[in-house]
């Protein structure tokens, strides 16, 4: 089982970063943080890398239901999505699978909400 799952789509990065975004509120996410790799690795290593964001998405009943079962699920909250420029100026859009991250806890609860949070990102992959 993979980890993640992705899509590859002609697009400005921004462009990709706006459709990104409302897809997932379209499926009842918001992004709780933007980490832009390639700014940071510039300012901590003065390295050059192309363009690439994690954005920390987060559906709130779905993260309290989760919260409820395992106290310290947390430690695997937001689930990433990762907008990033690609050979020929591609962007291609990734999201972790909450179901291959969720079985490394030993809790069965968990299953089904994992299982409806991978069908909501991948729909928002599939509608990028």
């Amino acid at each position: 089982m993979s980890y993640y799952f992705s899509k590859t789509i002609e697009s400005s990065f921004e462009d990709a970063i706006n459709k990104v975004t409302e897809e997932l509120k379209n499926e009842g996410f918001g992004i709780l943080t933007e980490i832009d790799v390639q700014a940071t690795l510039k300012k901590k290593l003065d390295v050059d890398f192309g363009k690439y964001k994690i954005l920390g998405a987060c559906n709130p009943p779905f993260a309290y239901k989760a919260l409820q079962a395992e106290p310290r699920i947390g430690t695997m909250l937001p689930c990433n999505v990762i907008v990033q420029e690609t050979e020929g100026n591609r962007i291609e859009i990734s999201a972790v699978d909450p179901v291959a991250s969720m079985q490394a806890i030993k809790n069965d609860s968990l299953g089904d909400i994992a299982g409806q949070v991978r069908s909501g990102l991948q729909k928002v992959i599939a509608n990028v």
